[in-house]
């Protein structure tokens, strides 16, 4: 067998009940490994405590946008030294659910990965990814691994037209492609035949003591054509008060927001609120 030495990202081929392409870097492979040794023993009764202990070995991993844009095929993209928003929600989730399963392997993690960033759990080309977060939040919910607690809380009913994507269609290199585009637009539509709820940005206070740690927070927008614009998970620290363990853009890095959640949104422009899942 050749061995063929690759400078940065490797691709793997690897088969489940499915067969999936992976793009993976030696030193994330590695860093899967050391995840697997730092995050043993945080499994609690409580999931949600269980995702806050995991998602605080993250801390200071810097931010880094579009690490799922790579090459001209969509593939599952594994990368832990550099995440944005998502894609840390989806890698903290992962860990979480293979502590849950009592599962260690690079194979079982890739899995549960995919399961989580695509439709119905497979990587069926770009437009298979969940790009808008509202509808990763009710996939995933189909899927039975999260639920949407926001109207629980005391979020109200909207409709929003969802078209960012297309309609910024030079943003995305991958919608260069006709057929994408024309399968995102197939997304797009469907999202604006389903209503989404949101708690408002006034309200979040009041109904802060319904949230948990562990809950994923997604942060709704006025921006036109846009669901959500950022997302985290909700901690409750040392004051009482619910926090955001998140990628920061400001900060460049994965830490927990200085100011709890409700004050915190007061300072993001075109911020109208926040959807709230709750992993099961």
């Amino acid at each position: 067998m050749h061995t063929l030495k690759l400078v940065g990202i490797i691709v793997l081929l690897v088969n489940f009940t499915f067969s999936q392409q992976i793009t993976c870097s030696q030193a994330d492979k590695q860093a899967f490994e050391n995840k697997t040794i730092a995050i043993d023993g945080l499994l609690e009764n409580d999931f949600g405590k269980t995702i806050v202990a995991v998602g605080k070995t993250f801390i200071g991993t810097p931010y880094v946008a579009k690490t799922l844009e790579i090459g001209e095929t969509e593939s599952l993209v594994v990368n832990l030294h550099g995440l944005d928003c998502t894609t840390y929600v989806e890698n903290v989730l992962a860990f979480s659910l293979l502590l849950k399963k009592g599962k260690t392997t690079f194979n079982h993690f890739t899995e549960v990965l995919e399961t989580i960033r695509y439709k119905n759990g497979t990587l069926d080309g770009y437009a298979s990814r969940l790009h808008y977060f509202s509808e990763w939040i009710a996939n995933n919910q189909a899927k039975g691994l999260l639920k949407d607690i926001t109207a629980e809380i005391g979020g109200t009913e909207l409709t929003k037209a969802i078209n960012f994507m297309s309609t910024h269609r030079d943003l995305y290199p991958f919608l260069k492609d006709d057929t994408n585009f024309e399968k995102i637009k197939a997304s797009e539509n469907y999202l604006n035949n389903e209503s989404i709820c949101i708690l408002p940005q006034n309200q979040i206070e009041v109904n802060e003591h319904l949230i948990q740690s562990g809950d994923i927070i997604a942060l709704t927008t006025s921006i036109k054509g846009l669901d959500i614009t950022h997302t985290g998970i909700a901690t409750r620290e040392k004051d009482g008060r619910i926090h955001l363990l998140h990628a920061s853009t400001r900060a460049k890095e994965v830490e927990v927001s200085q100011l709890p959640l409700a004050d915190y949104l007061k300072n993001i422009k075109k911020n109208t609120g926040i959807m709230v899942a709750r992993p099961l």
